[in-house]
């Protein structure tokens, strides 16, 4: 029975709801600042994912046809109008969030929802839990995310709660689909895998710290060619 993905979400919930709740009395000089410091971290982070790669030159490919396709695709324009509509569904039973456009919410809003649903720990995490039956992973990134969760919340209130619900059903899927997926899988195409996500965490951090603003959604699909191009690497090109 699968437990971490449940709980991860219950965390993302539960701090967006503190987070959310504690805005008013917490000033605008630190809800502007605790962002931009996890988004330094997001870059660490990344960066220690980064150095794990094995065939570079695959993941840069990965990287660059999976954004084209993201591009092509509208990723973030759809994910962006999702955001939008959630907020103003929520704005009807909730207090609205204030000072923040909607372009402004939007740009946040997604770089948040790439970092807690497409973070290799996650993604790593939950398929796992499918494989093993061991959360541990997963309950770590719960730890994280409750604080991170409750951050964000004081800047774009209740709709960061919503974001636990695509994590659930991703999770999920992936702790599902892990069976089929993980036996597959060899060491090399988990490093390539993992420096892809650090791409995505450094990218996201820069973006949450408004240094550049990279199509951080449409950068999605590279994480599902990166494994295959990895291998195809190893076996007709090194």
């Amino acid at each position: 029975m699968l437990i971490g993905p449940y709980v991860n979400g219950s965390a993302v919930i539960i701090g967006g709801l503190l987070g959310a709740l504690a805005s008013s009395f917490i000033s605008d000089r630190v809800k502007n600042s605790l962002p931009m410091i996890f988004g330094l971290c997001s870059v660490g982070l990344g960066i220690s994912l980064i150095i794990k790669v094995k065939f570079m030159p695959a993941v840069v490919l990965a990287m660059i046809i999976g954004t084209a396709l993201g591009e092509i695709l509208y990723v973030e324009k759809g994910i962006g109008k999702a955001a939008g509509s959630t907020r103003t569904l929520i704005n009807k039973f909730l207090p609205p969030v204030k000072g923040l456009s909607q372009d402004e919410f939007t740009e946040k809003f997604v770089a948040i929802l790439v970092l807690f649903c497409a973070s290799g720990t996650g993604i790593f995490g939950a398929m796992h839990e499918g494989m093993t039956g061991d959360p541990s992973i997963l309950y770590i990134k719960t730890v994280l995310d409750l604080f991170t969760a409750a951050i964000f919340a004081t800047m774009l209130g209740f709709s960061v709660m919503v974001i636990g619900i695509p994590l659930v059903i991703i999770q999920v899927g992936l702790a599902t689909l892990a069976t089929l997926i993980l036996p597959m899988i060899t060491p090399d195409m988990m490093a390539d895998f993992s420096c892809a996500g650090g791409l995505l965490m450094v990218a996201t951090g820069l973006r949450i710290c408004n240094i550049k603003t990279f199509p951080v959604a449409n950068m999605l699909p590279a994480l599902v060619l990166v494994m295959p191009f990895s291998w195809l690497w190893l076996h007709f090109v090194a």
